[in-house]
């Protein structure tokens, strides 16, 4: 079973270059719906048995065009959010972002009880996460065995669990490998619960 992390298309914030992790947050915008058609194309002929998004309005909208194309439901499920920033949020100023980056670079390298100002720290973030895709799993791995979930997520916590869940993610990836809007993470499952990454935003690994 194959697990392809997908980061949403283009939102309003990005546009304006905020941290936004409230949910439900901000909808595409007209090229996000744009990108969200161009990757149901680009995957029309995968083998896709699941389609699943966050709690994210942006999320569910990127991931509608791909479960249509392949006559599923887009399954909306708790945990696969993004990381909330707390007092950072709405921001895009250098001081928030300098902020956001001394909490997150030392998430990778494993200090996970650091948190965000007023948010979320790296434990909770890879509790939700994790609980999560273990859910989506758990469907699937014995059912459609040789199948690809897709999942629609957001950058940054995608970047952080794909390091905590695969064995070859080292933390200067999950670190600095940003994805862009559409780009996707690919796992594999392994015997005993592990994963393996077969490739990060289009680069094999």
């Amino acid at each position: 079973m194959k697990l392809q992390l997908v980061r949403h298309a283009q939102s309003t914030s990005n546009v304006l270059r905020t941290l936004n992790t409230r949910m439900p947050g901000p909808p595409l915008t007209e090229l996000g719906r744009q990108q969200a058609d161009a990757l149901a194309d680009q995957l029309v002929d995968a083998r896709i048995v699941g389609v699943y998004a966050s709690v994210a309005v942006r999320a569910q909208q990127t991931a509608a065009p791909l479960a249509a194309r392949h006559g599923l439901d887009v399954r909306v499920v708790d945990g696969l959010q993004e990381i909330f920033v707390g007092d950072l949020e709405d921001r895009g100023d250098t001081e928030a972002l300098t902020a956001f980056a001394e909490v997150f670079h030392p998430w990778t390298r494993g200090q996970l009880d650091l948190a965000m100002p007023g948010g979320e720290s790296g434990h909770d973030v890879a509790e939700r996460f994790r609980g999560a895709i273990a859910q989506i799993r758990s469907k699937h791995e014995q059912e459609h065995p040789d199948g690809t979930v897709v999942v629609v997520s957001h950058g940054a916590a995608m970047r952080l669990c794909a390091e905590l869940l695969a064995d070859n993610v080292p933390p200067n990836l999950a670190d600095a490998g940003l994805i862009p809007n559409t780009g996707s993470i690919v796992l594999e499952a392994m015997d005993g619960g592990g994963w393996h990454c077969h490739s990060w935003a289009g680069v094999d690994m």
